[in-house]
């Protein structure tokens, strides 16, 4: 009896811990909200900056743990304790037009601002200071520029549980996925990704983005021939002339949005059914 009792206890914790977990949400992390980046027209002052570091004789980048000096001391006011943020302005260096108009729409949300990391500041001097690197999201080099750390507000994500792939139009602003983080073309599931709506078109943060795919575009986000959708060679074609505005859309994922700029977002995608690509579209939720 008491066998069978021990036995009964185990099944209901089991059965206890695993509801928990289903009933657990997921969460961002400290690089998600701080490694993000960010697209703006904004302008950034370019006057504060690492100078050098440590080993500077033949280290070229700086790493997390690392001490560098930045040009700002006791006579700009700045105490042992203080915080800045590392950001670097960097340029598509492909040079490759993944999809139409991608370029002259991501010249128009501004330039494109990469997070390099957080120092602390620990030995203040009259012009300089020396900071260790308490975070880096991929290195710190010469020159980067730093601004006083502000802390981040941290979207909740929901439960990708709920996602509906074969959701309707939402009938709220839409936009397009313009390029990724470090300039990459395609990507999943908790990737950064930024689109051309901003806090100027009512984007804030903690807003949902849904990722949607319209069937044989003329401009379709993979090199392909035109109308590959519907008239693949060797394998049957349509006999009328279908185009994506009378055929359903493939909805891919959805993200939560991180950061606003005027006319651009800072996306994290939550959850993604499969790949998806520079030049698919999103909504707002």
């Amino acid at each position: 009896m008491r066998g069978k009792t021990v036995l009964l206890g185990l099944i209901f914790t089991f059965m206890s811990a695993g509801a928990h977990a289903q009933a657990k949400l997921p969460t961002t992390t400290q690089d998600d909200i701080y490694c993000s980046g960010t697209v703006t027209t904004e302008a950034v002052p370019h006057d504060h900056f690492v100078v050098s570091g440590e080993e500077s004789e033949f280290v070229n980048t700086f790493q997390e743990g690392a001490y560098v000096y930045i040009n700002e001391g006791a006579s700009q006011g700045v105490k042992v304790g203080d915080e800045f943020t590392v950001i670097r302005p960097v340029e598509e260096f492909h040079g490759v037009q993944w999809s139409k108009w991608q370029f002259s729409i991501l010249k128009k949300l501004g330039q494109v601002w990469e997070d390099e990391g957080r120092l602390r500041v620990v030995v203040v001097l009259p012009e300089t200071s020396i900071a260790q690197i308490e975070n880096s999201c991929n290195y710190i080099q010469r020159g980067d520029v730093i601004l006083p750390f502000v802390p981040r507000p941290t979207p909740p994500v929901k439960s990708s549980a709920n996602f509906d792939r074969f959701a309707p139009p939402s009938g709220k602003a839409t936009a397009m996925i313009i390029t990724g983080k470090g300039f990459v073309i395609s990507g999943g599931t908790n990737n950064i990704v930024y689109v051309n709506l901003g806090n100027a078109q009512g984007v804030k943060v903690g807003d949902y983005f849904r990722i949607f795919r319209y069937t044989g575009t003329q401009h379709e986000e993979v090199y392909q021939d035109k109308r590959v959708a519907f008239d693949v060679y060797g394998y049957g074609s349509v006999p009328a002339k279908y185009n994506w505005s009378n055929v359903p859309r493939e909805v891919i994922g959805e993200g939560v949005v991180v950061r606003t700029s005027p006319n651009a977002s800072t996306v994290l995608v939550t959850f993604s059914l499969r790949e998806f690509y520079v030049g698919d579209y999103v909504e707002v939720e």
